[in-house]
């Protein structure tokens, strides 16, 4: 199958199953696990952090940040659309008693300054939530959020007090699009949640990086939610093999979204939205949609709306060009035949 769903759906290579196999253990709860130590000071040294700690997975990697950052009916500022916000299940208010504030983005996946000024609530005032951290993420839906933007926005957060988190579930694809060293990306951030299952292609984990005193918090959040593991070296040694195999190559994908969007745009029937990174948003006629995706599935390609809205298709690593040729040209075959 060319799954084009999310760049979640990867397999581990027979190279990363191997380093899995051969992993050092210990038990991470007790904070013994080698592999694990090693995975957090290597992603925390590269990001330029004092320290990291292993998660299962992105949503929970972020949970713990804002609840490290935010106390008990304190906000946080977020994008409308962001992952930490819509696609979480609501974490930081069922679990973690912390109100988001959502703003709506721009364009280019920003949050206007003026619309977060105009959120923070007044200090002092028992009529607010508390307002104590701004959230953002890089990539936003495939996009590079500017560097330019980022200084101004850790800017506007130092000047109210606020903390910074980045959501950098897909902080390697920002690296490698915009040329910048990925500690250069995540400088102005106290907490980075970075994810390995994603373009990075590890089965599993996340691991969030910042100051000692915030991971120490994140630390005690995580078990609360049920996120300490215990021989999870196992997992952390994929993730290892993907930070020192699997970075670079991200440029490959970002090429391979480019040449699908490429090819669809030439298609009369389909509106390519966007193309940024790993990603392409396209809209088919509502009338073929459900037939398009029976169609393709048929000839061994997956294709899904997200959430209800355009398609969106990911390349990654078990991507390869001459799937992106087969991807248009059975795209193409359909129109034509109807």
């Amino acid at each position: 199958m060319i799954d084009l769903r999310s760049d979640t759906v990867t397999r581990p290579t027979p190279a990363m199953m191997q380093a899995m196999a051969n992993a050092a253990v210990g038990d991470d709860v007790m904070g013994d696990d080698p592999t694990v130590q090693r995975l957090q000071q290597t992603l925390a040294e590269r990001v330029g952090k004092e320290a990291g700690l292993f998660f299962p997975s992105g949503t929970q990697s972020n949970l713990a940040a804002l609840m490290a950052h935010c106390g008990r009916g304190d906000e946080y500022l977020v994008g409308q659309l962001a992952h930490t916000y819509k696609y979480e299940g609501g974490g930081a208010a069922v679990l973690g008693s912390i109100q988001p504030q959502p703003i709506e983005h721009a364009l280019d996946g920003t949050l206007p300054l003026e619309k977060l000024r105009a959120a923070v609530k007044p200090r002092g005032d028992p009529h607010f939530a508390r307002t104590r951290l701004l959230a953002l993420e890089n990539t936003f839906q495939g996009k590079v959020i500017p560097a330019d933007y980022i200084e101004d926005a850790a800017a506007f957060a130092r000047e109210h007090g606020l903390g910074l988190h980045l959501d950098g579930a897909r902080v390697f694809n920002a690296s490698v699009a915009s040329g910048r060293a990925v500690h250069e990306v995540c400088e102005p951030f106290d907490s980075v949640s970075v994810c390995f299952s994603k373009g990075l292609g590890a089965p599993v984990g996340s691991v969030l990086v910042g100051s000692k005193a915030i991971i120490d918090e994140a630390r005690r959040w995580r078990k609360v939610l049920g996120g300490g593991m215990r021989q999870s070296g196992v997992l952390a040694a994929a993730c290892l093999y993907a930070l020192e195999h699997h970075v670079d190559r991200l440029a490959q994908d970002h090429e391979s979204a480019a040449m699908l969007a490429e090819g669809l745009r030439e298609i009369d029937a389909v509106n390519v939205l966007a193309q940024d990174t790993n990603m392409v948003f396209a809209e088919f006629p509502a009338a073929h949609s459900d037939k398009l995706s029976a169609d393709l599935r048929k000839q061994g390609i997956m294709i899904r709306a997200v959430y209800g809205g355009a398609t969106r298709m990911v390349t990654h690593l078990d991507v390869t060009p001459d799937d992106i040729r087969r991807v248009v040209a059975a795209v193409k075959g359909y129109f034509a035949s109807c």
